[in-house]
Order: structure tokens, then C-alpha cells, then sequence
């Protein structure tokens, strides 16, 4: 930002709901004045980017009328794998004048859009310790296009653009802010679960060390419940919210189990994940979303018991695929000198029954939802539009809006 701001509207514009928090320093500390959720417009955000910024923008003007936003100032992230990279390097340490030299050789030999014309910047981190030698650089890169479409959205949604920043750094700020204590020395790998989309990404002491988003989210697993179950999509997505539970135990009353060494993709060895490999494409609607080198019965098949058996059997195999993906991850951080500490939770996804536990055995660490309101005072008047388990939902939003205490 330009100046320094003592309030600003935290925006996270997903693929299914449109965040926002507005934050105003009061007393020197963060409080959320105004907070809320709505429907973003079908088809208008994928995995690429936003498709239909009108409609955007008109849901965007019409939530901060009913939450009683009053901020003009907006930091919005902007994400989509059509819409901006980011990446992590480890450089040697060098000074600014170096550095800048250095990160637009980076920059240029790493942009994959078509599109000529880009937007660029880096934030580097200084080296931990005196006689460390490199420090460690977050770049992001977005067309021009993208850009020119997210500044051109915020306008016409009635606010100001006062900065454009990036989900990963949001969530950085959300976590520094309301674990900093509980997390200091520990290296934390976020999940954030989307619809379309969940982003891995491994923190350490406010840090952003390792980005990875990956195909997999809340939409594939209520495909896969309409697949295995026969059902539409919405009646997938109610089953998903409200009877869906993955058990204590996936291994017992003949319900699929994802820890069985002979059938598990989540807990076979994999090759380190590559993050400079090419992106993979998210499966377009319709098409089928259990991996087909799964060799088993389909799973709804084997599953015995009640409702929330069938929904887990149903999309057990996503899950397990889910899980392989966070492995992968960790195993790859690991490859590279590091560690991980623990697992946290956040996104409209990670609200399935059981998934912290599920992902606790699996990965062999311990794993919790991530609030990012405990670091911060909630005033909001109006909070017809909020639940209380919707706080994972605005881990973005909350970073965005804490630009003005960082």
C-alpha cells in the first residue's frame, strides 16, 4: 500500500462464497467492524480466474451494503493458476540493489502466461540467523489482464483498491496474528481447503516458505457423493454439510480404509512432489473424480451401515487422494533440509466431520482447525450472514485486512 492505513476491507473472492472482513486498528489492535459471506454468481470464479468481474463486483457491492461496510480502502487477494504464480527461492544474501537485479532475471525466466505484459513483486525475508548465508524470497507474477480485471471489479463494486496481494501471504498474516506465541520455532502446514482448489502451504515464524496449490476440493468431493450415490448436486453438497462424518476408525464395519497398506494411495511412498513441474489441470465438470488407478471396488459398493457410511464410502477415494496430496507436500518440504511441526485446517472444505482427525492419523502429525479470529476483537453489528462455523471460511479475508498491522 501506499500509505499506511488504520482500516481497511479484507476481500477473499472465491470460487463459491465472497468474503469480507473490514478491520480497523483500535487501540492499537486489530477489530473486525463488519464480516460476511454470500453466493458467488455460478460459473463467474474457477481454478483459472474470474470469469464474469460484473457479477463479482455486484455481489462484492451488495454484501458490504448488508454487513454495514464502511472502508473505502479494499486489499484484495488475487488467485487462479490463469491469474498470478507464486514462489518460493532461497537466494544468498545480497543488498537491495542486488537483490532487485537478481529477482527481475528471476521474474522474467519464470512467468508461464501467454500474455507478454505482467505484473510483478517479491518480499524478501531476512536470514535468521548471523551466519546464515541465504534468505528466503516470495515472488508472484500476474498478467496485466488479470490485474486491469481485479482493479476494474473493486471500483465498480463502489470501493478503492488499495492493494492486491496474494492467498499465501494472507494466511501468513492470519496465522502470525493469532498463534505467533503458540507457533514461535515450529514450521506449520496450513490447508486450505476451496471448492475448486486447496492451497498447502508450509509456515515457519510468519514466514511463507513453501507454496503449492493442488486440484482437489469441496466440489470434487460432492461429485464424487453424486457419482457414488446417484444423487444431484445440491443434495451432494447437503449431504456433505450435514450427515457426511468420516469415522474414528475408517477401517471398521466394512467401510473403505484408507490406512490398508494394500489398497491406500494416502499411505504409499511417493516421489517428492516437483513445484516447478507443470501445473496439472483441474477435471472439468462431469467428468469422473475417483483416480482410476485405484484398484478396488468402486467404493459405495463395500460400504455397510448408515447414512454417513455411504456418504464417506462415496467419496473415500477422493479423500485418499486428498490426503496423498498433503503427503506429498510434506514429504517434499522434508526432502529439502526442513520439517513440519503440525497440520492446520481453514477454507469452506475443511469443515467435513472428522477431517482433522483423519488427516491427524494419516500424515502422522498432530492437526487442528485454524481460527484467525483469536487474535483479534470482533464489534460487528450485523451478523445475519455469519455463523460461528463459518470462522475457517475467512482465513484469507482476516490476512487481507491485517495488511495494516504488518
Amino acid at each position: 500500500m501506499a500509505k499506511k492505513l488504520s482500516a481497511v476491507l479484507g476481500v477473499d473472492i472465491g470460487s463459491q462464497t465472497i468474503k469480507v472482513a473490514e478491520i480497523k486498528l483500535q487501540g492499537g489492535k486489530p477489530t473486525v467492524t463488519a464480516l460476511g459471506m454470500a453466493q458467488t454468481p455460478p460459473g463467474a470464479v474457477d481454478h483459472i480466474g474470474i470469469h464474469d468481474p460484473d457479477g463479482v463486483s455486484n455481489v462484492l457491492k451488495q454484501l458490504c451494503a448488508s454487513t454495514g461496510a464502511s472502508v473505502g480502502d479494499v486489499v484484495v487477494s488475487i488467485a487462479g493458476q490463469g491469474s498470478v504464480l507464486v514462489r518460493t527461492l532461497e537466494v544468498p544474501n545480497m543488498n537491495d540493489s542486488e537483490l532487485k537485479q537478481h529477482m527481475d532475471w528471476e521474474i522474467t525466466r519464470n512467468i508461464p502466461f501467454a500474455e507478454s505484459t505482467v505484473v510483478s513483486d517479491y518480499k524478501a525475508f531476512p536470514a535468521s540467523g548471523v551466519n546464515t548465508q541465504n534468505m528466503d524470497v516470495v515472488m508472484a507474477i500476474s498478467p496485466q489482464s488479470a490485474i486491469d480485471t481485479m482493479i476494474s471489479l473493486v471500483k465498480k463494486s463502489g470501493r478503492k483498491p488499495a492493494a492486491i496481494d496474494v492467498e499465501p501471504l494472507g494466511i501468513a498474516r492470519a496465522l502470525d496474528t493469532s498463534y505467533h506465541n503458540d507457533l514461535l520455532g515450529k514450521s506449520v502446514c496450513v490447508v486450505d481447503i476451496g471448492h475448486k482448489t486447496t492451497s498447502i502451504n508450509v509456515y515457519k515464524d510468519g514466514k511463507l516458505l513453501m507454496p503449492r496449490q493442488v486440484p482437489i476440493g469441496g466440489e470434487m468431493m460432492s461429485r464424487a457423493i453424486v457419482e457414488g450415490m446417484g444423487v444431484s448436486f445440491e443434495e451432494a453438497e447437503r449431504l456433505k454439510a450435514d450427515v457426511a462424518e468420516i469415522p474414528a476408525n475408517p477401517g471398521v464395519a466394512g467401510t473403505y480404509n484408507p490406512f490398508d497398506t494394500g489398497a491406500s494411495m494416502a499411505t504409499q511412498a511417493f516421489a517428492p512432489y516437483n513445484p516447478f513441474a507443470e501445473p496439472e489441470e483441474a477435471p472439468a465438470d462431469g467428468e469422473p473424480v475417483v483416480p482410476v488407478d485405484v484398484a478396488q471396488e468402486p467404493v459405495a459398493a463395500v460400504v455397510s451401515g448408515g447414512e454417513s457410511d455411504r456418504v464417506y464410502g462415496a467419496m473415500a477415494a477422493v479423500l485418499d487422494e486428498f490426503v496423498a496430496e498433503v503427503r506429498r507436500s510434506v514429504d517434499y518440504y522434508r526432502s529439502k533440509g526442513g520439517d513440519v511441526d503440525m497440520l492446520m485446517v481453514c477454507g469452506g472444505g475443511s469443515k467435513l466431520k472428522g477431517l482433522t482427525h483423519f488427516l491427524q492419523v494419516s500424515i502422522g502429525l498432530p492437526c487442528s482447525d485454524m481460527d484467525p479470529f483469536k487474535g483479534v476483537t470482533i464489534t460487528a453489528k450485523k451478523l445475519d450472514n455469519f455463523r460461528e462455523e463459518d470462522r475457517q471460511d475467512f482465513a484469507v479475508a482476516v490476512g487481507n485486512g491485517l495488511q495494516i498491522c504488518f
